[in-house]
């Protein structure tokens, strides 16, 4: 096989994410990667980092299929930014720059010219202070791709997956109805088989309630909405349990008994996770029509061009799209592959 083509995009210019995409030069040497962003930013921060780095830029889509690529040269699919970059103040006239490198991304993928995409760390704020309505990497992507993604995030130890994301607190619960959690459900349970080779995934589910709603006595969701839904699958043969109390259920002893734990909203299972591997974990799209990583952390604004950014998560993120590109590959390669017996004649 050919080897796997990662795009990444560095994300917010003035950030960290060119420092750790510069770090990545001679890294993966069974992957190509290509960074989707101007190569300005990479050579002013190579230069500002006192790194001496080769640059192969790479013009034309198509020839991300060509024997393009150079061992031990950083791949540029050059987008020009908008303005000039400063590291660490951020610029809203490149907000459109960092939308555009998605963009660019996005149709490569979905045009099948790259195995999977890398997404570095990007500055809500900075891109709403633009005039853009912008929720997050997670919204954008499905808008653009018209499908409903599952985010999920996971180190080596833990696995969390969200119903909600980024939604005041207020709005989750009537977010949450059955055909919701359902769908979100079955993304994961089909995800797990067939980007990490789980043939029979076990899904352990929060409760939205403290105490899991306490039989009723502290909200009646779990009654009505979550339990309805883990019966159905369950009697439809998957391994899937809950809901839980989220304080108990993040305990060692349980979860060596789930390959994923699906969480109600965004801060009843992150802060778990990221407070068991922060800076090694990824954050990973399930039910794109693509495969999509990303790194767990901010920009980092203080720290852009000091020398003092870790890599650590975006390594991990390449990794894990690596992973997911090859199992997607083998399942692809399976599925597809008839074997003729020669009958008697």
């Amino acid at each position: 096989m050919t080897k796997p083509t990662i795009a990444i995009t560095p994300g917010e210019p003035s950030g960290i994410g060119a420092d750790i995409c510069l770090s990545l030069t001679k890294q993966f040497p069974n992957a190509n990667l290509v960074f989707i962003c101007d190569p300005e930013l990479l050579y002013s921060r190579a230069n500002l980092l006192n790194l001496n780095i080769n640059f192969n830029i790479i013009n034309e889509t198509h020839l991300l299929k060509a024997n393009c690529f150079k061992k031990n040269y950083l791949s540029i699919l050059p987008v020009k930014l908008r303005d000039s970059v400063l590291a660490g103040t951020l610029n809203p006239r490149n907000s459109h720059y960092v939308l555009e490198t998605l963009d660019v991304a996005i149709k490569l993928c979905l045009n099948n010219d790259i195995d999977a995409l890398v997404t570095g760390p990007i500055h809500k704020g900075i891109i709403n202070q633009a005039g853009i309505m912008f929720t997050g990497h997670t919204e954008y992507l499905e808008e653009k791709s018209a499908s409903k993604a599952v985010m999920m995030l996971q180190t080596d130890k833990l696995r969390v997956a969200l119903v909600t994301t980024h939604v005041p607190l207020k709005e989750v619960s009537a977010i949450i109805t059955q055909g919701k959690l359902k769908c979100v459900c079955l993304t994961l349970l089909a995800s797990l088989k067939s980007n990490f080779n789980i043939a029979k995934p076990r899904i352990s589910l929060c409760g939205l309630n403290p105490h899991a709603g306490e039989s009723g006595y502290l909200g009646h969701e779990e009654i009505e909405t979550i339990q309805p839904v883990v019966q159905e699958l369950a009697s439809r043969g998957h391994l899937i349990q809950g809901p839980f109390p989220a304080d108990t259920l993040f305990i060692n002893s349980k979860l060596d008994q789930y390959d994923a734990v699906l969480a109600m909203y965004h801060d009843q299972g992150l802060p778990v996770l990221k407070s068991l591997g922060f800076g090694k974990a990824v954050n990973i799209s399930l039910g794109l029509p693509f495969i999509r990583t990303s790194v767990d952390h901010g920009t980092a604004l203080e720290i852009a061009g000091t020398g003092k950014a870790n890599a650590s998560s975006l390594i991990y993120a390449v990794e894990t799209a690596l992973h997911m590109s090859k199992s997607k590959r083998e399942n692809f390669l399976i599925q597809n592959c008839t074997t003729e017996i020669p009958g008697d004649e």
